[in-house]
């Protein structure tokens, strides 16, 4: 049944995704458990868990400093008065007494070095956390950690560029005639070049297909397709079509 998909494939595209259908099939049967969250769409950008959590006490910190400042300012409005209450409670501040704004001054750059505190907690854990990452890239996938250093991921939640103006952009790059200035030396190098032999077409035979395969890694991590080496070695049928 594989090779019938494999020889009806017009190009490499349709073949590997052929090749991950027959490798998720298998899992399937067998009852292996499959993830293929991360295929061609990069790593998750998921916010950890202890990341919301900090979040969520600065959003709550920055509002309660918000109501008390209002409540300084003279705003008496129940809301607000109720938690500027919650604000003092288990202390023997009480909003009647004289020094009430000293005491809200207190809190407020109180609350103010707290989310400073958290915002750099946050970025410590980050900078570990891309640390961990990398190091533990680099013993698995050297090249993805070198690639994603060069070219930083960028999120492709923006809008999509439109169909017309794309083409129009390329098509100006490609399709209009330019005069390119040749130089003598052009014609040099064509004559010191006119008696090399051209090199022999490189033919890859099924054979070649095999042994490439066989000395890579099984489970190494996968590029955008998600497919494993492994399956590759199982799925020998696949190697004519490659080659």
């Amino acid at each position: 049944m594989l090779v019938t998909y494999l020889e009806a494939s017009r190009d490499l595209c349709e073949t590997e995704s052929i090749l991950f259908d027959a490798a998720l099939a298998v899992c399937r049967i067998i009852g292996a458990k499959v993830s293929t969250a991360g295929r061609a769409t990069g790593h998750s950008s998921a916010i950890p868990a202890w990341r919301r959590r900090i979040e969520e006490r600065i959003a709550k910190a920055r509002a309660l400093i918000g109501r008390l400042i209002c409540f300084r300012s003279g705003n008496n409005r129940p809301r607000i008065v109720r938690t500027v209450r919650m604000a003092f409670a288990g202390t023997n501040v009480s909003l009647s007494q004289p020094d009430i704004t000293q005491k809200l001054t207190e809190r407020i750059d109180d609350l103010k070095q707290r989310i400073a505190a958290w915002g750099k907690r946050i970025r410590r854990y980050t900078e570990r956390s891309t640390r961990f990452n990398q190091n533990r890239l680099f013993q698995s996938d050297q090249k993805r950690l070198y690639e994603s250093l060069e070219r930083p991921m960028v999120s492709g939640t923006g809008p999509a560029p439109n169909q017309a103006d794309t083409v129009a952009f390329w098509r100006g790059l490609w399709s209009e005639p330019v005069n390119h200035s040749e130089g003598p030396w052009t014609e040099v190098v064509a004559s010191q070049c006119a008696g090399i032999t051209p090199m022999d077409p490189v033919i890859i035979t099924p054979d070649n297909v095999a042994e490439a395969v066989r000395r890579a890694p099984n489970w190494k991590s996968t590029g955008l397709d998600g497919l494993h080496h492994y399956w590759l070695k199982g799925f020998m049928v696949c190697h004519s079509v490659l080659a």
